[in-house]
């Protein structure tokens, strides 16, 4: 009996074993499964939705461009980052360096949170002649301004949890210190009080700053970086005020690249944008070294717009310019972050979030009585075209012919053309692919307007507000003949129009790759010249 009792016992547990071992398999298959899935979804976010040529980071969440400044061949890009999530969190400032301002590499982080605070958005300069007492064996100190965010003292229910606080570098930009003696500018008060962009005014020989204050800017002056004196304030009841004011950025720049020299203010703005969440308005006047004076012109055209914004679509926010260009280069250039804060932590990418717009070139531009920022995507974009096709005319109905999936990769596309003898037609021009999404945009000349719909560009449902209405801008009456240029980037499209003239920089987010262009319109006689379709190759 015992031998037969022992038997069964063994019999049991291995009829327990093999229960076991295949409920175990099960599980491990589900595991492996599941793991599958989730690499599959990553391969295709991948594919689907990283771009060519707009920069993200490896992972996680970015904003606002920060401290940027050119240096020994090498363009310095920082940005907000929260390396512990995809959305905003506690800010640092990540660190990305381009010879080119088109292909990137991402550096290790630059700035990271302390007891005075989070890091939030500001600037960078190259202090040449060491004002600050910063450099050291004649190395010229990187100086980096920007805001210290105390969280804590924002949930006390404080209104001063802003100040403003200095950092620098000796070896171009990789690693900082902090000055012992942060805070440089204390709050006064004011609830809205960050985003220090610092440029030297050569003119009365010191260091100024525009601090976005809530609804205004204010202005600030230095000689060392280290002290700072409250000159001027601008803004109250001037341009749109629909949000809080963000990210300014002043600038000198000629005037239609002559003699003249006027004064740019950029100003961000969230909410209030044009066509709804965050934008980017500017301002055109002369800056005497304490104050900023609107132009008597630009003043006029605010009296009939209310606002001139840099960018009409829903996707360019608190762009700001590289300092420390060389005099032999001499271009303002510009870079946004290419999200709404409306849905910018909802877009359908998890591994990271956010992209930057291309570089641009900002040009001040006047006609008559008015003012223009154009901006345009810059010249170093182009040496990465390896397939081009050109056509001097071709007829409206054939366009649909000529270009395809076979023919050119719509995941990194310059599309120009000119459109002419146009009439009061609506001229819609179309980018889709074989599941049906549509990317419409174009020239709408009965209501006189630019327009861009993404509602059936994709998905579209992870936000109530990303595609609730069409993107639109005013056609100026300066506009005679019509200049079109178009990137697309896989989930972006800028539109350039008349040289940047008017821009339009939206998301979306296809089923699929777009395949096909056309363009439809009533009017059948319109002309389209000087087409180049060029394909860009990125290693």
């Amino acid at each position: 009996m015992k031998n037969k009792k022992h038997y069964y016992i063994i019999f049991l547990f291995l009829i327990a074993s093999i229960f076991t071992t295949t409920t175990s398999c099960k599980e491990n298959k589900k595991e492996s499964n599941l793991e599958l899935v989730v690499l599959q979804e990553k391969q295709t976010e991948e594919a689907l939705y990283r771009p060519n040529f707009h920069f993200t980071p490896k992972a996680n969440w970015m904003n606002d461009p920060n401290g940027m400044f050119y240096l020994n061949g090498k363009y310095h890009m920082y940005f907000q980052y929260y390396p512990d999530g995809n959305v905003w969190g506690p800010m640092h400032w990540g660190h990305a360096i381009s010879k080119d301002m088109i292909t990137w590499e991402e550096q290790q982080i630059a700035l990271y949170p302390d007891d005075l605070g989070y890091i939030f958005s500001g600037s960078a300069i190259v202090d040449k002649n060491n004002t600050s007492g910063f450099g050291k064996e004649g190395v010229s100190p990187i100086v980096a301004i920007f805001t210290y965010h105390d969280a804590k003292s924002e949930k006390a229910g404080n209104i001063n949890y802003q100040s403003q606080a200095i950092a620098y570098s000796l070896d171009e930009g990789l690693t900082w210190t902090k000055h012992e003696n942060n805070p440089v500018i204390s709050n006064p008060d004011i609830k809205d009080f960050r985003d220090p962009k610092v440029v030297w005014d050569d003119s009365n020989k010191k260091w100024v700053m525009a601090l976005a204050a809530g609804n205004k800017i204010m202005f600030y002056s230095s000689l060392n970086l280290k002290e700072w004196k409250l000159k001027s304030d601008f803004g109250e009841n001037i341009g749109a005020h629909g949000g809080v004011w963000e990210c300014p950025d002043l600038f000198p720049i000629k005037v239609n690249n002559g003699e003249e020299t006027k004064w740019v203010l950029i100003v961000s703005i969230n909410p209030g944008g044009p066509n709804g969440g965050s934008a980017t308005q500017y301002f055109v006047g002369d800056f005497n070294g304490n104050t900023f004076k609107l132009d008597e012109d630009f003043s006029n055209q605010l009296k009939k717009e209310n606002a001139i914004w840099l960018d009409y679509g829903r996707d360019n926010y608190a762009g700001v310019t590289w300092s420390n260009i060389p005099e032999s280069d001499g271009r303002k250039l510009f870079i946004g972050w290419m999200s709404n804060w409306e849905y910018g932590q909802e877009v359908p990418t998890f591994k990271w979030r956010s992209s930057m717009t291309v570089a641009r070139e900002l040009k001040l531009k006047k006609t008559g009585n008015s003012f223009c920022l154009q901006n345009s995507p810059v010249n170093e974009l182009y040496s990465y075209a390896t397939k081009s096709i050109s056509k001097d005319s071709i007829k409206s109905n054939k366009i649909e012919d000529l270009l395809s999936e076979s023919d050119i990769d719509f995941a990194k596309l310059n599309l120009q053309f000119e459109l002419k003898d146009l009439k009061s037609e609506v001229y819609n021009l179309l980018f889709y692919n074989k599941e049906g999404d549509t990317l419409s945009l174009g020239l709408d000349n009965i209501k006189n307007e630019f327009f861009i719909n993404r509602k059936k560009a994709g998905k579209v449902d992870f936000s109530e507000k990303f595609a609730y209405n069409i993107s639109k801008a005013k056609v100026p009456e300066t506009f005679e003949e019509l200049n079109v240029q178009i990137l697309l980037d896989k989930t972006s499209v800028e539109v350039f129009y008349n040289n940047g003239e008017i821009v339009m920089t939206e998301l979306f987010f296809p089923k699929s790759p777009l395949e096909l262009f056309s363009i439809s319109s009533k009017d059948e006689t319109f002309k389209i010249e000087n087409l180049k379709i060029q394909e860009f190759k990125f290693n």
